[in-house]
């Protein structure tokens, strides 16, 4: 996504009318819409919107704060729940890792090219910093969080207060092989990503590509979901797969598979960064590019 204008993403009771009148609000606000993409769900009786937009050539004192402002009154009426930002601000984002690294580098990596428009508050794993010898943080901040079963709410508590105090938007499990507890996950409801190794609703919990070998399935995958209180029950965002054989082994399949959880993850990182995923019960609308 350019840095170029406004998005504003929306749902609410479908009813008729809902775009005729947010892009007349738009217009009236001296606006250009740039790209408009808009998804009824029929059976829940919910409408969803994303639109980006930009002023008009000439016409000042077009900001995010007073588009806010002026919005919510419709929004108020409608009892939309929505967001408006500008697209030059950045998401500040935390991750989590614990030994795997790769897919913690491959995000770091798109950021540096700018693939990923975000600010990385700060890495936490709960392994020390020398269990990622290879990893080049870039500057980011790391922070190690050690886990045991007797203290986990205190370890959450330490978190959590982190995330605060980053002003953390968005939290990305990048191959941290913890459960979050009950209460941690509903804090984080839609703004904590993971990355599960297989194509759920197959082969949930661990050592999946182990139980892929032992089925002797010809497809492999992987899902990046939001978290809930349920292991791997959380709304999916994206999915890929690849293909393999009979000849393919474990270490096989691992591999394979290092790839498809990089490009899945920073797929639904990108998604969340550019304001395309809205949650819609236990599933998502994610707008495509």
């Amino acid at each position: 996504m350019t840095d170029r204008g406004f998005v504003l993403k929306l749902c609410c009771a479908d009813v008729p009318g809902l775009v005729a009148e947010v892009s007349t609000y738009l217009f009236g606000a001296g606006c250009n819409i740039l790209e408009a993409q808009q998804y009824n769900d029929v059976d829940a009786g919910r409408f969803f919107m994303r639109i980006r937009f930009e002023p008009i050539e000439g016409r000042s004192g077009v900001d995010a704060e007073r588009l806010r402002v002026n919005f919510q009154p419709i929004a108020d009426r409608r009892g939309m729940e929505w967001t408006l930002r500008s697209c030059e601000e950045r998401k500040r984002v935390l991750i989590l890792v614990s030994r795997q690294d790769h897919c913690l580098t491959d995000l770091l990596y798109r950021r540096r090219l700018g693939e990923l428009k975000m600010e990385v508050t700060a890495v936490v794993s709960n392994h020390p910093r020398e269990a990622l010898p290879a990893l080049d943080l870039d500057g980011v901040s790391f922070h190690h969080l050690p886990l045991t079963s007797s203290a986990r709410a205190e370890q959450e508590a330490l978190l959590w207060g982190l995330i605060q105090s980053t002003g953390s938007e968005l939290v990305v499990l990048a191959r941290y092989m913890q459960v979050l507890s009950d209460d941690l996950a509903a804090r984080l409801e839609g703004r904590c990503i993971n990355i599960h190794h297989s194509f759920l609703p197959g082969f949930k919990g661990a050592r999946p590509y182990h139980q892929a070998h032992h089925r002797g399935v010809k497809l492999i995958g992987a899902t990046s979901h939001f978290v809930t209180g349920t292991l791997d029950e959380g709304p999916i965002i994206e999915q890929d797969v690849e293909r393999i054989s009979h000849r393919d082994t474990v270490e096989d399949l691992i591999q394979k598979g290092r790839d498809i959880e990089r490009r899945v993850l920073a797929r639904a990182v990108r998604a969340y960064l550019d304001d395309r995923i809205m949650l819609n019960g236990s599933k998502t609308v994610v707008f495509e590019p």
